[in-house]
């Protein structure tokens, strides 16, 4: 956990210990400021278990911010409105302008600038997937000259391995479904995230393995826009609550979010 981190998650904790011991009953000024459009917007993009999935055999959509999200519109009192972006890049984008109120994100301290987060609900590693066939077969083949290795495009995966990758190269990629494209046509000998996104890759990938290790941890969170900390208060104790429940435990399963644990509130 950062220190620039620190002092939000600080504010988020010692809010949560005031609603301790409540029945998370929302105060119209909390209502207001989480939904002041009269419906919760949740922001989530496609493909990622820790956002929004479709399931393949009742086509049922489901996702950890899909349904903790509509949890907590039910818990405010308002209608639920999932807002659909291709990447997570624009949910964010979405969010720091004020046309999403909440979603699900590592919270990292750049993105604390331009929002806040409640405390860390679920924590999971960051690692690589290698498609069948490909010359890595562990993170030690992963820095060198020719191996060609995919990220989010805009995400953090991209900024950190351009960082720290000397030999390989880094390959911008906009969605999963181009990332799976490339994996199985060969021209990328490994893709980098988080390994709920990997395992669920590596379902339609035969012969793909996630590798052993990793290189970091993403502690997920509600994230909501800079200037409602009048609602911040009730997310805390909103996390809190799924936690004590195991509505959490729950939400992961149902969301088959492999990989992913949940974090001590």
């Amino acid at each position: 956990m950062t220190s620039r981190l620190l002092p939000l998650l600080a504010l988020a904790t010692l809010a949560l210990a005031g609603c301790a011991g409540t029945s998370l009953v929302p105060t119209e000024k909390v209502v207001s400021t989480l939904a002041p459009t009269g419906k919760l917007r949740v922001g989530v993009y496609p493909g990622s278990a820790s956002s929004m999935i479709k399931d393949p055999a009742t086509t049922e959509t489901k996702g950890l911010t899909y349904d903790l999200g509509k949890e907590l519109a039910k818990r405010l009192g308002v209608p639920f409105q999932p807002v659909v972006y291709p990447r997570l890049t624009e949910v964010l984008a979405a969010l720091k302008a004020g046309d999403v109120d909440v979603t699900i994100a590592s919270a990292t301290a750049v993105r604390a600038r331009d929002m806040d987060f409640s405390p860390t609900i679920v924590d999971v590693q960051l690692g690589y997937l290698a498609p069948a066939g490909s010359r890595v077969a562990a993170i030690a083949d992963l820095d060198r000259a020719g191996i060609r290795i995919g990220v989010s495009q805009g995400g953090t995966s991209q900024a950190v391995l351009a960082r720290e990758m000397k030999h390989a190269t880094i390959v911008p990629v906009p969605t999963m479904g181009s990332a799976i494209g490339m994996l199985q046509a060969g021209t990328l000998e490994a893709f980098a995230t988080n390994k709920a996104v990997l395992h669920q890759m590596a379902d339609v990938l035969p012969g793909a393995k996630v590798l052993r290790g990793g290189w970091g941890v993403e502690h997920f969170a509600f994230a909501i826009p800079k200037g409602r900390e009048a609602g911040l208060a009730f997310v805390a104790a909103y996390a809190q609550d799924i936690h004590d429940k195991r509505f959490l435990a729950l939400a992961v399963e149902r969301a088959g979010l492999r990989g992913a644990a949940i974090v001590e509130q």
